[in-house]
């Protein structure tokens, strides 16, 4: 990989990801290894390791790192998990999931991204443990449930039961809730049947579109 974007990488973790918050040593090495600039936009790999969004076509964006960080290390991976990611957008999500999890399905309903973030995960970066799938993201994936961990990378009006549904016991979801201008990340449990909540904070993230989401196309963080 190219040195600059290296050192650029360990800057950004350093003071963008560690000093906020971020404690997962696993979450840590884990973001320190992808290398981000590949998922953005060739014109914005000069920015590629600010903390902040960038484009990556079809009006979309790659997520900041901090919220990708966060998110992840909410979903307290150990190694043994199938995580199940609703919206794989660039990738970039996907392949951090991927240093952490046993298993990873990505579903993305834009075709464009769809190829380039399975390009790129499965030419590029040659991780094995990832599958990619081309669809509705809300219907999640009945043939491959039930998840260890889901996380959703679009904001839901409300927890998609079809997702609950899929979420083995003990298993963890992570999703944004709520509408285009006010949303709450929000942690969801799953013991015994029965759904504990805790709300993490506020968030942007593009609603969440599907059957079991948002009907209109809206652009956002993805």
């Amino acid at each position: 990989m190219n040195g600059r974007f290296e050192s650029e990488r360990k800057k950004m973790v350093e003071e963008h990801i560690i000093r906020r918050g971020i404690t997962d040593e696993k979450v840590i090495e884990a973001i320190l290894k992808v290398p981000r600039e590949l998922f953005v936009e060739e014109a914005f790999q000069e920015k590629a390791y600010g903390d902040h969004s960038l484009p990556i076509g079809c009006g979309q964006t790659v997520s900041q790192p901090f919220m990708v960080a966060l998110m992840t290390q909410y979903l307290k991976l150990s190694g043994t998990e199938r995580v199940l990611e609703i919206g794989t957008g660039s990738g970039y999500q996907a392949a951090v999931l991927a240093e952490l999890a046993q298993k990873v399905y990505t579903i993305e309903r834009v075709k464009t991204l769809f190829e380039k973030a399975q390009k790129i995960l499965s030419e590029k970066l040659r991780y094995k443990n990832i599958v990619t799938v081309f669809g509705d993201g809300t219907l999640g994936l009945a043939n491959f449930a039930p998840f260890d961990r889901i996380i959703v990378t679009a904001a839901a009006p409300e927890t998609p039961k079809i997702l609950t549904d899929q979420l083995a016991n003990n298993g963890i979801l992570v999703v944004p809730k709520g509408d285009k201008f006010l949303q709450t990340l929000t942690i969801i449990t799953k013991r015994d049947g029965e759904l504990l909540i805790q709300d993490a904070g506020g968030c942007v993230f593009v609603p969440l579109i599907g059957k079991y989401g948002w009907r209109e196309e809206v652009n956002g963080n993805r």
